[in-house]
C-alpha cells in the first residue's frame, strides 16, 4: 500500500470540523487530506523521536561570541557529537551575538542529548530543537 492513496471516510462534529476548517484555511491548506495527513505525520514523527526513532532536525543557539571559553566548549561537544552533525551554519547577529543552526540526523534520544549539551553550557543565551522525519 506504500505510496498509494486510500480513500476512508472520517466523521466528525459540526463544530470541530468547522475549527478544523477554519485552522487549515490560516495555515495555507487546499485541502483536508493533506492537513490530516500532515498531522498524523506530526504524531508520528513526535512518537519516533520521544522513543529514540531516527529524526532529522535543526539546534539553534544563540551565544556571545566574546566569550571563548563559551565558543570553545559549544565547539568540543559538536566534534564529540560528529556522527549526528550533518552541517552548521555561523550568523553574526549583531556585535555581540551569534546565532548558529546545527543540522541533525540520528536518534531521537542521541539528538536530544546533544541539544542539552549545548543548552547547559554556560553562556549560551538560547537553544532551540525542532525535530522532523527523516523522509521516510
Amino acid at each position: 500500500m506504500k505510496g498509494k492513496l486510500v480513500r476512508f471516510g472520517v466523521s466528525l462534529e459540526g463544530e470541530l470540523l468547522r475549527r478544523f476548517d477554519a485552522f487549515i484555511g490560516a495555515e495555507g491548506y487546499d485541502n483536508r487530506s493533506k492537513a490530516i495527513a500532515d498531522l498524523i505525520r506530526k504524531d508520528f514523527i513526535a512518537d519516533d523521536f520521544a522513543k529514540g526513532g531516527k529524526v532529522a532536525g535543526a539546534i539553534t543557539m544563540v551565544y556571545d561570541h566574546h566569550q571563548r571559553v563559551v565558543v570553545n566548549r559549544l565547539m568540543d561537544i559538536q566534534h564529540d557529537h560528529g556522527g549526528l552533525i550533518i552541517s552548521s551554519q555561523h550568523v553574526h547577529m549583531d556585535h555581540d551575538n551569534c546565532l548558529e543552526i546545527i543540522a541533525v540526523k540520528g536518534p531521537g534520544a542521541k539528538v536530544r542529548a546533544l541539544a542539552d549539551s549545548l543548552k547547559s553550557v554556560k553562556g549560551v543565551k538560547h537553544v532551540t530543537l525542532g525535530v522532523t522525519c527523516t523522509g521516510r
